[in-house]
C-alpha cells in the first residue's frame, strides 16, 4: 500500500469503524449534533407558535434565519438563535484583531495562550450579542404572539434564548476540540440538511400542481444548482502550485542534491467561512431592526436598510457579492502571511526559481495570493448570486431562503470535513508504521 496516497472510500470507512480514536471522535460529533437538534424543539413558553410560524414563512429574512437555525426559529425552541450570535461575535473579533494592535499581538506573538485569550473574549462578545438579538426578537417580533406580554415574559424569554445560544456555542467548540470538523460549520450544515426534505417536498408539489411549465422551471433551477455544485468543488479544490527549489546541502559525508517541490496556494483560502460571515452580516440589519423598533430617526434608517437587504433584490445581491470579496481577502490575509512564508523558505534554504529570497519573494507571493483570492472571490460571488437570479427568473420560490448560500455551505463543509477524516486515516497509517 502506498503510504502517502489519498485514502480510498473503502479504507476510510474501515478506519472509521475500527480505529478507536477516529471512531470516538465521530461518535462525539454525531451525539452532540443530535443533542442540538433535540434542543431546537424544546419550546419557549408563553407563545402562540402556530401563528408565529406562519409569520416566519411569510417573511423572506426570517425564513433565511430559520434555515440557519434548522427550523428552530419557526418552532421557537430554546435554540432559536442557534450559532448565529457566535458567528457574529467571531466577525467582530476578526475585525477588531486587524484594527487593534494589542489583539493582533495576542494572536500572532503570544502563541496558544494568546489564542485562548482571544477565544475567551469572543465568548463574552457572543454572550452580549446573544442578549441583544434575543431582546430584539422578544420585543420586536414576539409581542403580537405572546399569550401574556409583560416584563416577566421579556425577561424569561431573553434568558431562555440567550442560554440556548450559549449552550450551542459551547457544543460547537466541543465538536471542534473533541470531534471531527469545525463545530460551527457543522451545526449550520446539519440545520440546513434538516429543512431540505420540507423544501424538496414543496418543490415537488409546485411541479405537480403547476403543469408542464412548472416542471420545466424546476428542472432548469435544479440543473443550475448541479452546475453550481460542480463549480464549488473546483473552487474549493483549486490550487496554484508554485515551484520551489531546495539548495544542495551536506550532512556528514552525504551530499543531498537540489530538490524541486511545490508550494500550494489555494484558490479559496477561507473555504466556506467568507460565505457564512457574509450571510451573517446581511442578517444584522434585520436583527437590529427588531431591537430598535420602527420609531425615531435611527429606527427608520435601520428598518429601511433591513428592507433593502431582503433576499431577492439587486441591492441584496450586490452587497452579498461585495461582502464575499471582502471576507475572502480578509480571511486570506489571516491564514497566509507572505512575509512569514518568505522567511520560512529562506530558513529552509529553499527559493522560487527566478525570484530573489527575502522581500522580493514575499512581494511575489503577495501578488500571486491577491490574484488567486480575487479569482476565487469572484467565482464564489457568481456561484452565490446566479441561482438567486435564476429563482427570480423561473418563478420557483420554494427554495427561497435556501438557495446558493446554503448550497455553498453544504458543499464546502462536506469537503472540509471529508478532508479532515482523510487526515486522520493517513495518521493511522503512520501510527501503524511506527508500531511495525
Amino acid at each position: 500500500m502506498v503510504r502517502d496516497k489519498t485514502p480510498t472510500a473503502q479504507e476510510t470507512f474501515l478506519q472509521m469503524a475500527q480505529a478507536a480514536g477516529l471512531r470516538g471522535r465521530l461518535l462525539v460529533t454525531i451525539g452532540l449534533l443530535i443533542l442540538v437538534r433535540f434542543g431546537i424543539f424544546v419550546p419557549v413558553p408563553g407563545i402562540n407558535r402556530d401563528a408565529f410560524a406562519a409569520g416566519v414563512q411569510n417573511s423572506s429574512v426570517l425564513g433565511f434565519l430559520d434555515i440557519f437555525s434548522g427550523g428552530g426559529l419557526s418552532a421557537l425552541g430554546i435554540f432559536a438563535l442557534g450559532i448565529i450570535p457566535f458567528i457574529n461575535a467571531s466577525i467582530i473579533m476578526q475585525l477588531l484583531t486587524a484594527a487593534i494592535p494589542a489583539l493582533e499581538d495576542l494572536q500572532k506573538n503570544e502563541g496558544e495562550a494568546g489564542r485562548r485569550k482571544i477565544s475567551q473574549i469572543t465568548r463574552y462578545v457572543a454572550l452580549g450579542w446573544a442578549i441583544i438579538q434575543s431582546t430584539g426578537l422578544t420585543v420586536g417580533l414576539l409581542r403580537p404572539y405572546a399569550n401574556d406580554y409583560g416584563l416577566w415574559f421579556v425577561i424569561e424569554t431573553v434568558l431562555a434564548l440567550t442560554a440556548g445560544s450559549i449552550f450551542v456555542m459551547w457544543v460547537s467548540e466541543l465538536i471542534t476540540e473533541r470531534g471531527i470538523g469545525n463545530g460551527a460549520s457543522l451545526l449550520i450544515f446539519v440545520n440546513i440538511v434538516a429543512v431540505l426534505p420540507k423544501t424538496l417536498g414543496n418543490t415537488i408539489e409546485f411541479a405537480q400542481t403547476g403543469g408542464r411549465e412548472a416542471v420545466a422551471q424546476v428542472v432548469i433551477l435544479l440543473l443550475v444548482f448541479l452546475v453550481m455544485i460542480i463549480g464549488i468543488v473546483f473552487v474549493q479544490e483549486g490550487t496554484r502550485r508554485i515551484p520551489i527549489i531546495s539548495a544542495r546541502r551536506q550532512v556528514g559525508r552525504r551530499v543531498y542534491r537540489e530538490r524541486t517541490n511545490y508550494l500550494p496556494l489555494r484558490l479559496n483560502q477561507g473555504g466556506v467561512m467568507p460565505i457564512i460571515f457574509a450571510s451573517a452580516v446581511l442578517i444584522l440589519p434585520s436583527s437590529l431592526a427588531g431591537f430598535v423598533g420602527a420609531e425615531g430617526g435611527v429606527g427608520q434608517v435601520v428598518n429601511q436598510i433591513a428592507i433593502s437587504l431582503q433576499p431577492g433584490n439587486w441591492i441584496y445581491v450586490a452587497t452579498y457579492l461585495l461582502l464575499i470579496v471582502f471576507f475572502s481577502y480578509f480571511y486570506a490575509s489571516l491564514i497566509v502571511n507572505p512575509v512569514d512564508m518568505s522567511q520560512n523558505l529562506k530558513k529552509m534554504g529553499a527559493s522560487i526559481p527566478g525570484i530573489r529570497p527575502g522581500k522580493t519573494t514575499s512581494s511575489y507571493l503577495e501578488k500571486v495570493l491577491n490574484r488567486l483570492t480575487l479569482l476565487g472571490a469572484i467565482f464564489l460571488g457568481i456561484v452565490a448570486t446566479v441561482p438567486t437570479l435564476v429563482e427570480g427568473a423561473t418563478g420557483v420560490t420554494t427554495f427561497r431562503g435556501l438557495g446558493a448560500t446554503s448550497l455553498l455551505i453544504l458543499v464546502g463543509v462536506a469537503i472540509d470535513t471529508a478532508k479532515q477524516i482523510q487526515t486522520y486515516v493517513i495518521s493511522q497509517r503512520y501510527e501503524g508504521m511506527v508500531k511495525q
